[in-house]
């Protein structure tokens, strides 16, 4: 069975080269932080929607994502504890939600024929694999360049929490591979199944990733480009209709504009000569940030 990473954002810059600079902007690490405390607490919620739509079967699995929300749980908990200890904000995160745009990209056409449990279970299982595998990678690289920081009391304290919370997402994400091969084992049309889904939702969790990521000029297009590979990953006549619902969302989305202004006013109002200097040629996509 294939196994499928997260991709690079931009396929240029990883999540190293991203939470480097990260660090060293505290405003901009405290959102990121605020960020992964919004991501735990709603997935949480997410679960839950889908254990009840389970209804007890099967049964095992049931109890798994029981215990996975506990784990979501507590991770919610210890990241909102270290926040309001650092003095940050515990407010629904400003920008572009992942999980929002993960949601919106899913293919939930209401002309379907009605899914069967045994389907919406290997779905489930891609999706929660996909976003926890992003999730390890991100928390991984906040780790690193944590190490490489100027060890602050406040760094010590971010770096202990993600470091508690980092071995249990691995688990998740270890465990839904497991189960996706179970399933993939069990004959070729499951092994179809599972591999359909995987590569549907690395798509889709790509596109979701770039596009709470990317604000700079181009984006909409970047944006079709990505629906684009989600389309392929679809049964042929289901292609034109998913591109023809999502299109207007990925050319006009008005909250795209509305943080592009916003961004530009926040880092106007914090340095004009680095407005100039950085913001404005990576806006434009002429240099990258230092």
């Amino acid at each position: 069975m294939s196994v499928a990473y997260p991709r690079k954002f931009k396929n240029s810059m990883s999540a190293r080269d991203i939470m480097r600079r990260v660090v060293h902007e505290r405003d901009v690490h405290l959102v990121t932080l605020n960020r992964y405390r919004y991501n735990e607490q709603r997935s949480c919620k997410d679960l839950t929607d889908l254990i009840e739509h389970l209804d007890g079967e099967p049964a095992d699995l049931v109890q798994d994502l029981s215990r996975h929300v506990a784990d979501e749980s507590r991770h919610a908990m210890w990241l909102t504890d270290l926040l309001i200890e650092i003095g940050a904000d515990v407010g629904t995160p400003p920008g572009l939600s992942y999980i929002d745009a993960f949601e919106r990209l899913l293919d939930t056409d209401s002309r379907q024929e009605p899914q069967q449990k045994e389907d919406i279970v290997i779905a489930a299982l891609a999706a929660i694999n996909v976003t926890e595998k992003r999730g390890c990678e991100y928390f991984s690289a906040h780790l690193h360049a944590l190490e490489q920081a100027e060890p602050t009391a406040e760094n010590r304290k971010i770096h202990d929490t993600i470091a508690r919370i980092l071995p249990e997402e691995t688990a998740h994400v270890r465990w839904g591979t497991r189960r996706l091969a179970a399933i993939a084992r069990q004959s070729p049309s499951h092994r179809q199944k599972v591999e359909q889904a995987r590569a549907k939702h690395a798509a889709i969790e790509q596109a979701a990733y770039e596009t709470g990521m990317d604000i700079t000029m181009g984006a909409e297009l970047r944006r079709v480009g990505r629906l684009m590979e989600i389309a392929a990953t679809l049964p042929m006549l289901d292609r034109p209709r998913y591109l023809m619902e999502h299109l207007p969302a990925a050319l006009l989305d008005p909250k795209l504009q509305l943080f592009r202004v916003e961004a530009a006013r926040k880092a106007w109002q914090k340095d004009p000569e680095r407005f100039v200097n950085q913001f404005l040629p990576v806006f434009f996509n002429q240099a990258t940030a230092s």
